[in-house]
C-alpha cells in the first residue's frame, strides 16, 4: 500500500513536469 502511494505521488508529479514543459514550449 505504501509503495502503491509513493509511486503514484511520483507518477502524478511526472505528468505535472511534463504538463509544465509542455507549456513552456507551446509558450516559446
Amino acid at each position: 500500500m505504501m509503495l502503491m502511494d509513493m509511486f503514484l505521488m511520483m507518477f502524478s508529479s511526472l505528468i505535472l513536469m511534463v504538463c509544465v514543459l509542455v507549456g513552456v514550449a507551446f509558450m516559446v
